[in-house]
């Protein structure tokens, strides 16, 4: 469909959008799974571009940067949460990349499916040039995903770290903790997926289902990053957890069976959760990302292939992002 973008403000970055990742949420967006879909809809928050115009008032951008937009393009800027770095817990609703309200002007925000977008620039992303714009937009999200947990809790070199899950998260999260200094150890259902995950950085692969590897590494973790996308039983990699050990979740949004208060009592574990990251931290990890030459692995598609790639997506037939090349999806001229 045709959509209108609003002329650059005073303070706003014109988009070219070059790529665009396709994250699970925007198949359960388009779905309305989550009871918050606005319609019409243009799903899309893993953006990357190069900038085409500026207002007069933007200071941080010029024309021809690459430039990145994630989860979020405006936020209110003045409560605490902003202005400490954290405008994905904006007090007053940050406003989402799309299916969500400008604050300004009241109309639906459109992603990144589409040949350009406008964003005030303080939700516009430096792209380091060490990264190819045509891997890097699953970085907006997968990548800022499991990056803010790890540093929080200061995953790095003499650590054992598990990861749950290996999907569009899961990945990413063994990825940038090898790059961290981290023991990595893969935590999968699927022994098949073992060579994938020390290719990917793993230095182990531990099969849950496997009830004697699982007791022989309980208590032996210092954190573990469950990516897992549905609800599951969190109890066993509790388990696996050293005494004030970590666990974050990050995939899983929906009800959990019941954890065993014991688990966590008695050995002092924390059993949190993580949302992507501010727009300081997200700078970072795309910098992070850059220095140490961390891409998503990832299938490029064209805007046509989009349907194709939902029905794949909930078959779990990917390896491990879909990408969306725009300007290969533009009309001949």
């Amino acid at each position: 469909m045709t959509i209108e973008r609003r002329a650059p403000r005073n303070d706003d970055v014109a988009i070219r959008i070059t790529h665009c990742g396709i994250c699970h949420s925007d198949l359960h967006m388009a779905h309305n799974d989550w009871g918050m879909s606005i319609y019409p809809m243009v799903p899309g928050h893993e953006i990357v571009g190069i900038v085409t115009a500026v207002g007069p008032d933007v200071t941080k951008y010029k024309v021809g940067d690459k430039v990145a937009v994630g989860c979020l393009v405006d936020s209110c800027q003045k409560c605490h949460q902003c202005t400490s770095g954290h405008e994905q817990f904006c007090v007053e609703g940050a406003t989402l990349t799309y299916s969500s309200l400008d604050r300004r002007d009241g109309t639906i925000t459109f992603g990144g499916y589409s040949d350009h977008i406008v964003t005030r620039q303080e939700f516009v992303l430096k792209l380091p040039d060490s990264l190819d714009i045509s891997r890097a937009a699953p970085l907006l999200c997968a990548g800022i995903t499991t990056y803010s947990p790890l540093k929080k809790y200061g995953v790095g070199p003499g650590q054992k770290v598990g990861v749950a899950g290996l999907g569009g998260l899961g990945h990413m999260g063994v990825k940038i903790a090898h790059a961290l200094g981290a023991h990595v150890t893969m935590i999968t259902t699927s022994p098949g997926k073992g060579d994938d995950a020390r290719a990917l950085g793993a230095d182990e692969v531990l099969i849950s289902k496997d009830a004697d590897a699982m007791n022989a590494a309980a208590g032996t973790f210092d954190f573990i990053l469950d990516t897992i996308p549905v609800g599951h039983d969190v109890n066993p990699y509790l388990n696996l957890l050293a005494p004030n050990g970590n666990m974050v979740l990050v995939g899983a949004i929906e009800p959990l069976p019941s954890v065993h208060g014991g688990l966590l009592a008695m050995r002092n574990r924390t059993l949190a959760g993580s949302l992507i990251g501010g727009l300081p931290e997200t700078q970072e990890m795309l910098d992070f990302c850059g220095e140490h030459g961390i891409h998503p692995e990832i299938e490029t598609i064209k805007l046509d292939e989009v349907n194709e790639a939902y029905d794949r997506l909930v078959r779990g037939d990917v390896r491990y992002r879909f990408v969306i090349d725009i300007e290969a999806s533009r009309p001949a001229t």
